[in-house]
């Protein structure tokens, strides 16, 4: 059965019982892709199933070449999609959603991007857009919402709030710093307007969400009987913290399991040191012992030891504690070694000059100044390096792919001849490598990648005493 609103009723898996001709759009998301499918959209579609949130639909925006095949099968399918939830045990939950009943395709129509953006009703602008998406050369999103303020502005009109969703630590500032340096070069009075009354609360987001496959598509066909195009799968485990400051109202997110805070500081530092690092402290090394899929790696129990002292020893120590703290933690090697998620490690290795430092250098710092523990991350930053020489242990091409892998590569591939090489690169790691607490463990890491392999690189990092 083809997915569709006309079809809805015959389908035999959970759908929308709300009336979506009656959702009004008060949400522009940029960049609709599985994890804002499975995340934000997820939440609002909580609100709607409880008859709340009806002026507070989204619609989707997306800028970039490959946004026009989402928008293409989104539209197709009366812009619902299911989202799959893969369980440990084996059980698959899939759910229609249809918090999502618009999408623009931005280069096609800009003017009307604009004026959406410039609409009295959208009071929300949000954002996934990836980590690069903050760095030059900016994407055409800033521009169109910089025109679509600058109306709002001319008109009279309040300003929406605008809520970063993606893995940056203070996303909200960030997003606050670029959006209004954007405003600055196009009209100073217009940046004034925005410091005046935009805000920009900051965020932490999580749930796993890997790329969806030929495969996740054909089972929800066979098991299901929804031919949808584009499904999202996703882990069970979802969790959203959000400052409580909007400029404009906002939906009653509390109510479908947001957590709304004052400072959400705390927690974003807890996900992106503990999940996210835990991520990279995996995919090297994973990738270089031969597996390709997340969960095979975090099964391995040279890995999980790996990243069980990661998280205990370096990692935590550098967190304020929140109540969710210790659950949180005992949580992730369980969940990266959910079989039934399939995430891939490839995906992980992806964009580490944008990951890396967000993420795991914050550890290094900190733990630098308070005189803690650094070699593991020392050996995660060490992988990192072998892994981009991009080629594996058996001679076979990997590859890289990250915005600076022009820069990246050569240096990785010089290290054999010049060990500190990749570290010296200064625009990624700033002075770690005059650093000798540091540099010592990583280029005995590099060393022993070099000479004996991952395996047993890792044997000797998670030895009793190591």
């Amino acid at each position: 059965m083809e997915l569709s609103a006309r079809n809805l009723s015959a389908l035999s898996i959970p759908v929308p019982a709300y009336d979506r001709s009656q959702i009004g759009v008060g949400i522009v998301h940029f960049g609709v892709g599985g994890f804002h499918r499975a995340h934000q959209a997820m939440y609002l579609d909580r609100l709607l199933r409880d008859g709340l949130a009806r002026d507070w639909g989204i619609c989707g925006v997306g800028v970039l070449p490959g946004d026009r095949r989402m928008r293409d099968v989104l539209r197709a399918q009366d812009y619902l999609y299911t989202l799959i939830l893969e369980h440990p045990d084996g059980t698959r939950e899939p759910r229609v959603i249809g918090s999502i009943v618009d999408f623009r395709y931005a280069p096609e129509d800009p003017e009307a991007v604009v004026e959406l953006l410039a609409a009295p009703a959208t009071r929300i602008v949000s954002l996934t857009i990836t980590e690069g998406g903050y760095q030059p050369p900016l994407s055409d999103v800033f521009g169109l919402v910089a025109e679509g303020l600058n109306r709002r502005r001319a008109r009279g009109l309040p300003s929406p709030t605008i809520v970063s969703c993606d893995n940056i630590a203070k996303n909200g500032n960030v997003a606050r710093r670029v959006f209004t340096s954007h405003a600055e070069r196009l009209e100073p009075a217009l940046a004034q307007w925005m410091r005046e009354h935009t805000t920009f609360p900051n965020s932490m987001v999580d749930r796993i969400t890997p790329v969806t496959t030929p495969e996740a598509i054909a089972r929800l066909d066979s098991e299901f009987g929804v031919r949808d195009g584009w499904p999202v799968v996703a882990e069970p485990f979802a969790m959203w913290v959000l400052e409580d400051d909007f400029a404009d109202g906002r939906p009653p997110l509390d109510r479908a399991g947001v957590t709304l805070v004052d400072d959400v500081s705390p927690y974003e530092a807890m996900k992106l040191r503990l999940l996210n690092a835990g991520h990279q402290g995996l995919c090297y090394f994973a990738y270089l012992a031969g597996y390709r899929l997340v969960h095979e790696a975090a099964r391995d129990p040279l890995i999980a030891e790996l990243l069980d002292r990661y998280l205990e020893f370096e990692a935590m120590p550098t967190l304020v504690r929140v109540p969710e703290l210790t659950d949180f933690k005992a949580g992730l090697i369980p969940r990266f070694a959910n079989a039934y998620v399939r995430d891939t490690v490839a995906r992980l290795c992806a964009d580490s000059s944008d990951r890396i430092p967000k993420w795991l250098l914050p550890v290094v710092d900190d733990n630098l100044r308070r005189g803690g523990p650094v070699r593991l991350s020392a050996a995660i930053v060490a992988s990192w390096a072998r892994y981009a020489e991009g080629v594996d242990e058996e001679g076979r091409p990997i590859q890289v792919v990250d915005r600076l892998a022009d820069t990246l590569v050569p240096l990785a591939r010089s290290q054999r001849d010049d060990p500190a090489a990749f570290l010296a690169n200064r625009a990624v790691f700033g002075d770690l490598v005059d650093q000798p607490r540091f540099l010592e463990p990583y280029l005995w890491a590099l060393d022993s990648l070099h000479r004996h392999g991952a395996r047993a690189t890792l044997r000797a990092l998670t030895a009793p005493g190591g």
